[in-house]
């Protein structure tokens, strides 16, 4: 069994516990609390004066490397990245395979004015309110981790709730439907999320196959300013970056030194 398919095994076994414990229907009416409080996750990686922009990561731990950061303070963290130039910050929420926390998003919204990108598997539109009420701004679905027609409806859902929308691709005939979701932020995933393997050619290929305009995030793999410099010339307009942040002793200097000389 693949690592994607373990995991997914796992989360439609998580959301359903979750289900038991507040039905989705209550969920439902907590929505009216967070909607006036959204920020543009979109907007802010299409604005910002840094080309391309990071989405600084709070990661703990990955499947292929344990843990990464012992003790991570999100709130330390976040307020590290803002202060070093981040135009969003990505938030790790699952918990099994990366040691994260639906409180996670909270704990970043209230010490950032950054949008928050809540980076799970999601698999059912119980986990999209559950990231709204939670503090998420935008969420991640992965391509290779759902059915057609629940990406549609995932995205419809995100969507329709003010909330923007990383559409998260591995391989070019991902994007052969891109035209369907509009309003979504592409996300080149250069991680193979079968093998673990990375490799930045993944976006380098993939950029040829973007419909011009679209905003375009390369993620995994990023470590050096020669990285940036080399995807920003392929027309990438921002970067999320997780393990080569967290673990340095520095993660706010070591952003900083990522994004230098970039504009």
């Amino acid at each position: 069994m693949s690592v994607l398919k373990e995991i997914i095994e796992h989360k439609q076994r998580e959301v359903q516990e979750a289900k038991k414990s507040k039905p989705i229907d209550a969920l439902k009416k907590e929505l009216a609390s967070r909607l006036m409080d959204i920020r543009g996750f979109k907007y802010s990686l299409e604005t910002s004066p840094h080309n391309p922009c990071v989405i600084a990561e709070v990661k703990r731990k990955s499947p292929s490397k344990g843990v990464l950061r012992e003790n991570l303070d999100v709130q330390e963290l976040v307020k590290a990245y803002e202060a070093n130039g981040a135009s969003a910050i990505s938030v790790l929420t699952d918990e099994k395979y990366f040691g994260g926390h639906l409180d996670d998003l909270k704990k970043a919204k209230e010490v950032t004015t950054c949008p928050i990108l809540r980076k799970d598997f999601m698999i059912d539109e119980y986990q999209i309110y559950e990231s709204l009420i939670g503090g998420a701004d935008a969420v991640l679905l992965i391509v290779a981790a759902l059915s057609p027609e629940m990406l549609k409806r995932l995205y419809e859902t995100a969507v329709g709730i003010g909330l923007d929308v990383l559409l998260e691709v591995h391989k070019g005939e991902e994007l052969q439907n891109v035209e369907a979701f509009p309003q979504a932020v592409i996300g080149i995933n250069n991680r193979d999320l079968n093998t673990f393997n990375v490799d930045l050619k993944t976006t380098e290929k993939l950029m040829k196959l973007i419909p011009a305009g679209r905003t375009a995030v390369s993620e995994s793999g990023i470590q050096s300013p020669e990285d940036l410099e080399r995807l920003k010339k392929h027309g990438v307009r921002a970067v999320l970056v997780g393990e080569s942040l967290v673990t340095q002793k520095d993660p706010g200097e070591a952003l900083k030194k990522l994004a230098r000389n970039l504009s």
